[in-house]
Formats: structure tokens, sequence, C-alpha cells
């Protein structure tokens, strides 16, 4: 941080609390006064340099490239979504490191389903992880869909 409080940009440093980390397409902040939020798979804030390109990416689901859900184990679930935005960001040229937000939504939710989301997260994001807002839901499009991601992610 500067002597205003804003993040540098351009520098990289270790991700932990309070710290500042510079992806290639944003910088994550975790600022003092508040949890140390990257144990449960997520980062407080993310900032976009002006100029810089958005992709958003659908809804994302645990399924096969015909559309099927792959298992009806959660944690599966979970890390083929997270596959599955992958795909959709090559297709941009871009990867999961471009990831600045992600909203979750899981079907009735409870706090053992965190386990497998934040583990997933940490599997690709390690200290690093974007932005997220996780949404209890009831249902999803089919009710053999059990979490749905969407991503937003920035082109460098």
């Amino acid at each position: 941080m500067n002597a205003t409080g804003r993040p540098l940009t351009g520098r990289k440093k270790r991700a932990h609390h309070t710290g500042e980390v510079t992806q290639l397409s944003h910088t994550i902040v975790n600022p003092d006064g508040l949890h140390d939020p990257v144990p449960y798979g997520y980062s407080h804030t993310a900032a976009i340099p002006a100029g810089t390109e958005l992709v958003l990416v659908a809804g994302q689901y645990g399924s096969s490239a015909d559309g099927a859900v792959v298992s009806a184990d959660f944690a599966e679930q979970v890390r083929q979504t997270f596959r599955n935005i992958g795909v959709a960001l090559a297709a941009h040229g871009l990867d999961l490191s471009h990831v600045v937000q992600l909203r979750t939504y899981v079907v009735n939710h409870d706090v053992s389903k965190l386990g497998p989301i934040a583990g997933a997260v940490q599997e690709v994001w390690g200290s690093k992880p974007p932005t997220q807002t996780l949404i209890g839901v009831a249902s999803l499009a089919t009710p053999d869909v059990l979490f749905e991601v969407e991503a937003v992610a920035a082109r460098p």
C-alpha cells in the first residue's frame, strides 16, 4: 500500500493476510481489519486496471462435454466445475489465473460443503484465490446439479 492506502500495482508480494498480490491482470488485497479469507477459498478485494478487457463466464457445473453431470459426488462436481471454467476461458486465450471473481451457488448449503469448495479453490489458485461470494440455493437447473459457478476474468 502506498501512503494514501491505495494498492501498489506491478509489485509482487507473498500472499498472506493483509498482503497484496499482483496477478497478470489484477491486484488482490486482503486488508487489515478483515479476517484472513484465504483458508476459506477467497480474497476480499480485486482491483482491475482501467482498459482491461473482462471475460464473463456463465454458470458452469460439473458436467462432461456432452452436458451430463459427471458424478453425484459433491466434491467431484466442484472439481469438474473449475475444470470447465478453465475450458471456457481457454476459448478466449485465458486461464484460471485470470479469474478475479467467482459467484458460487450451492444446493442445500451447509458448513460441510465448505471444505471441498475451499480445497478445490486452493488446488487451482493456491494462496491467491479470487474474490468469491457463496450463495446457498434450494436447487439449480436440474436435480442432479449440486454446484454451479459464474466467473469474471480479466485480460491484461
